[in-house]
């Protein structure tokens, strides 16, 4: 056979003993060293029987219909004679069992022949079975399995059947005889042997030419392992390329150069097949998405997925082949992928790069080997959102693109804005426009992402064009774990820099509860929704629902109110020469002070006077009449189902004391629906409306003379059966506000209750 240097001499099972071309090594035998694992391609688990199916039928057609099969490289170490292989064993195995029984059928096995010379270390059981089906060969007429023979002789020991060697291989000879047993043995024996035309054959490669026998052995094996996917998609896929006929060497890429850029993202079992099938199915999925095909609910395997790609019907095989080679070949011929990485990725705020939202390392390419295609519920655990950011430095590396650190970050910015659209059968689109982006540098490349933020890319671009000097301000904005690149609640012009700095300061976590009345304080910075009572804040507690408040898809005009409130905070405490926590306090207090001055106690009052009436996670409020005023919902939740505070009689409550005599005022339902905070001793009850407080007397025996007594004293009046305590108003700008601090009246009024037993 011939030889090929380091790629290997091309060979097959029964040319590669005996003479030799010159220079190719000398093999007068194969023994399967100890260290190798049992053979496992005769286990009989679904997915091995699978494998083991497919792998049959490439031999099949290899001697049967005239379609050669290579079985790509064998590696292993030749010692006086001897090969021991390091990878390779299933195949030969398989190949040794092929050979018996093909060569047992026509009459062949009785001859001495090299090839016999076939001999497992791993157990003397193995070692002895492979040398007695050799020296008692069956019949040429045996019916039936060949197990059923071989089990039934003399020389067949009984303890044979617990070593799981003898178990797969008489497994696989049964499977070699149901799909070989109706063709000529005569005329598969000519095939299996021709040295001139082999139907199928291997790349002999010594490690010698490898580097260190013990490094390649870790790297290419998986010793006590099951049968890997990968071992068998490796195989499938280098038949594929070999009918394609475009890639010479790509056997020693996959299992040197390639496997050498994986092996660092190794698993703790030192195998890299894992890692080697994500990637792949990432690259399979992005050719997939390239013709226009999103992965449906039929689930099928890599196999068949690379056989549809790969296909000779298929017109875009060979541009799909050179961007699987390109996109391993890219990270083997340039720096350390890490470094690619962080060159244009960062997982903080700080230092060069746009901002990678939630991941631990910048190294996408490390991200896809370790979790792509793993799923949690619906959710993959290696986002759309990070595939199309792995592509985009592929597009990069491979094309030697213009720009790349700042056409990352914009499309960065794009894919966060696009949650809404960023589905699964948006990829085809996604892929086509990411590739058309990041090669043209055309932001408008990207029709298929949200368009609100495609408009502020442009905006953005414009403006640092104009003023380079505020490039990092904005750069860090964009890089805020709230903003994620949407800057749509700021106005793109010089106070950027200094707007920038105190946002970052306003916006740390344990500013938040502050935050949220300095807001209101400055002015009405809520999201009001048209045809709904739903109101949303900011939240003491909770960063995603400020990203809702300020982000909102990038629209502009949505955010006209809550940009306009924003920048006039931020410009105060800018000016401020006070701490951050003391200057947001000191602008909620200032309010205070000037509504309590005017007697003007609307709802902003309220809510920026108390604290405990801006305490729900959700930042979402409910008001009667689809108006905020004097009844409020606060929902810890988003859902008015879950259990949430009415925002008034919280603050009385709390006011008074938190009585243990008042029932913890928690609420659910409909915000329309009437909310009474109840005192547990009577059942007198108190609730916030638009006049006042109203009281409802409770149903315990002489609670009623007790109450008149408290209301009377009050000053609260008689009605609808119940009490109203009147809070006094005035009538400004057409609607009633309160006049005195309803809150504190209410808050006195409770503590009166208790205090007279109800």
């Amino acid at each position: 056979m011939s030889t090929n240097s380091l790629a290997g001499y091309r060979t097959t099972f029964h040319a590669m003993f005996g003479a030799r071309d010159a220079g190719a090594p000398r093999v007068d035998q194969v023994e399967i060293p100890l260290i190798q694992r049992d053979y496992a391609q005769g286990r009989e688990d679904a997915r091995t029987s699978a494998i083991r199916g497919r792998f049959l039928d490439a031999l099949h057609a290899a001697l049967t219909e005239d379609a050669p099969v290579g079985l790509d490289f064998i590696y292993g170490e030749v010692r006086d004679g001897t090969f021991e292989p390091l990878d390779g064993q299933q195949r030969l195995t398989t190949l040794f069992l092929l050979h018996w029984y093909i060569a047992s059928r026509c009459g062949a096995l009785d001859d001495a022949q090299p090839w016999h010379r076939f001999s497992y270390t791993t157990r003397p059981s193995a070692r002895l079975f492979c040398e007695r089906i050799v020296k008692y060969p069956p019949p040429s007429d045996v019916a039936g399995p060949p197990s059923g023979w071989i089990t039934d002789q003399s020389w067949y020991l009984h303890l044979w059947r617990f070593d799981p060697t003898i178990r797969a291989m008489l497994v696989t000879l049964d499977a070699i005889a149901e799909r070989f047993s109706g063709e000529d043995a005569g005329e598969l024996w000519g095939r299996l042997t021709d040295g001139v035309k082999p139907a199928i054959w291997f790349q002999l490669l010594p490690i010698d030419e490898m580097g260190a026998a013990e490094d390649l052995y870790i790297k290419m094996n998986s010793r006590g392992k099951p049968l890997t996917g990968f071992e068998a998609f490796k195989s499938h896929l280098g038949q594929l390329v070999a009918e394609a006929g475009a890639v010479d060497d790509f056997g020693h890429r996959i299992d040197g150069a390639w496997t050498d850029l994986v092996w660092p993202y190794r698993g703790d079992n030192n195998v890299v097949d894992d890692e080697f099938m994500r990637y792949f199915d990432f690259l399979i999925e992005v050719c997939e998405w390239r013709e226009d095909r999103a992965r449906g609910a039929e689930v099928l395997t890599p196999e068949q997925r690379i056989s549809t790609l790969l296909a000779s019907t298929n017109p875009r095989r060979r541009e799909h082949l050179e961007f699987i080679c390109a996109a391993f070949d890219v990270w083997v011929e340039g720096p350390p992928v890490a470094e690619v990485f962080a060159d244009v990725f960062k997982t903080s705020v700080h230092g060069d790069g746009a901002r990678l939202f939630g991941a631990p390392s910048s190294d996408l390419f490390h991200a896809c080997c370790d979790r792509y295609g793993a799923t949690r519920g619906a959710t993959r655990l290696f986002s759309l959102t990070d595939t199309l950011l792995l592509f985009a430095v592929l597009v990069h590396r491979i094309h030697e693109t213009e720009d790349a650190a700042a056409r990352l970050r914009s499309l960065r910015n794009v894919n966060e804005a696009s949650q809404f659209e960023m589905r699964v059968q948006n990829m085809p689109k996604f892929i086509r426009e990411v590739d058309a982006f990041m090669r043209s540098g055309d932001i408008t490349s990207l029709a298929t992402f949200n368009q609100n933020q495609v408009a502020d890319e442009v905006a953005k671009r414009a403006f640092r064009g104009r003023h380079p000097e505020l490039a990092s301000a904005l750069a860090r904005l964009e890089d805020h774990a709230i903003l994620r690149g949407t800057l749509a609640a700021f106005d793109l012009d010089a106070s950027i820099e200094t707007r920038a700095e105190a946002f970052e300061a306003v916006f740390e976590p344990q500013h938040w509860p502050a935050l949220t009345g300095a807001l209101l304080a400055t002015g009405e910075y809520q999201r009001d929704y048209a045809d709904s009572d739903l109101h949303r804040f900011g939240s003491p507690t909770t960063e995603s629902v400020w990203r809702l408040l300020l982000v909102d898809r990038g629209d502009r005009v949505a955010l006209a109110r809550v940009r306009q409130v924003l920048a006039t905070l931020l410009d105060r405490v800018a000016a401020s020469e006070a701490d951050t926590p003391v200057a947001l306090v000191a602008i909620a207090d200032e309010f205070v002070a000037s509504r309590i001055a005017s007697s003007h106690y609307d709802w902003r009052y309220y809510l920026v006077r108390y604290s405990t009436m801006r305490e729900g996670n959700s930042g979402m409020y409910y008001g009667a009449d689809g108006r905020l005023g004097y009844e409020l919902t606060m929902l810890r939740k988003t859902v008015q189902r879950s259990r949430y505070r009415d925002a008034y009689l919280y603050a009385v409550w709390c006011e008074a004391g938190r009585p243990s005599e008042v029932v913890d005022p928690w609420f659910d339902g409909y915000s329309t629906t009437p909310r009474w905070m109840t005192l547990s001793g009577s059942g007198t009850a108190l609730r916030s409306i638009s006049r006042g407080i109203a009281v409802r007397t409770g149903a315990k025996p002489g609670s009623a003379e007790s109450l008149n007594e408290v209301c009377s004293a009050a000053g609260a009046m008689s009605s609808d059966g119940g009490w109203l305590l009147p809070i006094p108003q005035a009538f400004p700008g057409g609607e009633f506000v309160d006049s005195v601090d309803r809150v504190q009246v209410a808050a006195n009024f409770l503590q009166h209750l208790v205090a007279a037993g109800l």
